[in-house]
């Protein structure tokens, strides 16, 4: 069904049906705004998400695999394949805490060659010029 989902989704441009056929991102409360040319992923904020209750702040793993999942999804959203990619690396940078509030990530391809891409994601709240993650990710694309 994925693959179909990929190819719906990419045809129409309506990229909420992909996102919710994965359901670990179903259950964050990720989607995917289109804004121009660009995609931007957002991470609705919701009290499930918090790791640390006393300040409060989004779990730090929440964030990874809400960037991981946007890094996967904007390359199977901008390429061609029909399914996501396999994460072959991920490195994470914490740079402030994360208020319980809405969260976007914006991808960026750094390289992408026929078997392997390389992905920088970058993640804020309330301004872009001031981010609370950044990470690099590599994945492997699937044999179409």
């Amino acid at each position: 069904m994925m693959r179909e989902t990929m190819l719906e989704a990419r045809r129409s441009g309506e990229f909420q049906r992909a996102i919710d056929s994965v359901p670990y991102a179903k259950m964050l409360g990720m989607s995917c705004l289109i804004m121009g040319d660009e995609l931007i992923f957002k991470l609705a904020a919701s009290q499930h998400n918090i790791g640390n209750p006393l300040l409060p702040a989004i779990h730090g793993g929440v964030l990874g695999g809400f960037m991981e999942a946007a890094a996967g999804f904007h390359i199977a959203f901008l390429s061609d394949i029909e399914q996501l990619p396999k994460i072959v690396d991920f490195s994470l940078d914490y740079l402030r805490s994360a208020k319980v509030v809405d969260t976007f990530a914006k991808c960026h391809v750094v390289r992408q060659g026929k078997r392997v891409a390389n992905v920088q994601v970058t993640a804020w709240q309330t301004s872009f010029d001031e981010p609370i993650t950044t990470a690099r990710a590599h994945f492997l694309l699937p044999n179409e």
